[in-house]
């Protein structure tokens, strides 16, 4: 698969998510009995009260961990999440970090952004800020944030290697990175691999678990620890449109799609820029 046709690829899927507000329904995948955003959100590690404390709308589903309250957010920290879609990280990062603090978020996709520019309006979130740019060549200076966030956005670059060597660029001295992501603990079948709508459905361009968090090291990162370790349920994963398109495709067995999700599972990984 050609990198800009996978880009191209993603960045339509998730368009067409802002437009549609998370839901898969107007798809050609009758998908309407899927999970919805709020019980995607409660499995991956979301309360109740952080559900309810951010605008609707800024909660598509999308995540898969908690990055934000993993990350221990401090008064005053200034705060970039990387791939921050509808803002609802940002959201929950903003009452964190108070009016001191700053929260910056980047995404590639223009419908996200404004969702997202609509969203801190309806809230009136005064220290947040979104940029549009690619988490590969992010639209931020040197060494200057605190803290690191991002949710289930690194599995669909391209280019991680250039991902973690990014944020380590940006991150000030003794600043922390705190990322939840899907990883692999095994290699996909090649039918998988090289399937597009898999690739932006997050799961063909997983990387596996080890080399993942061998590429943070690489890119400076110390004290690289993995917090949790969770497996989806299989009906989550194949309620995705993507991933069912994939599986109906490629003609995939029963037992080939058990096997498929007992290898995809989310991680959630703290590091630290000495």
């Amino acid at each position: 698969m050609e990198k800009e046709n996978i880009k191209k690829e993603v960045r339509k899927r998730y368009a067409k998510v802002a437009k549609t507000n998370g839901s898969c329904c107007a798809s050609s995948v009758n998908c309407c009995s899927k999970p919805t955003d709020e019980q995607v959100s409660k499995l991956v590690g979301y309360s109740q009260e952080e559900l309810n404390a951010v605008p609707e709308g800024a909660n598509l589903g999308l995540g898969c961990g908690n990055p934000t309250a993993l990350a221990s957010l401090k008064e005053g920290e200034k705060v970039l999440d990387l791939g921050s879609g509808a803002g609802f990280d940002c959201f929950l990062a903003s009452k964190k970090v108070g009016n001191t603090g700053k929260v910056i978020g980047v995404d590639m996709t223009p419908e996200m952004l404004d969702k997202a520019r609509a969203n801190a309006k309806k809230g009136k979130y005064t220290n947040v800020e979104f940029r549009l740019g690619e988490i590969e060549n992010l639209p931020v200076a040197d060494s200057s944030v605190d803290v690191i966030i991002s949710n289930c956005v690194i599995n669909l670059s391209t280019n991680k290697k250039r991902v973690f060597e990014e944020a380590f660029r940006v991150l000030s001295p003794k600043g922390r990175l705190m990322v939840s992501d899907i990883v692999l603990l095994k290699p996909l079948p090649k039918a998988i691999l090289t399937d597009m709508e898999a690739y932006a459905g997050c799961i063909a361009g997983a990387e596996l678990k080890d080399r993942y968090l061998e590429m943070m090291r690489k890119a400076g990162f110390e004290e690289v620890k993995v917090f949790q370790e969770k497996t989806y349920p299989i009906d989550y994963i194949i309620s995705e449109p993507e991933i069912k398109n994939a599986i109906n495709r490629l003609g995939l067995t029963q037992e080939q799609v058990t096997g498929l999700a007992s290898t995809v599972v989310s991680i959630s990984v703290s590091a630290l820029k000495q």
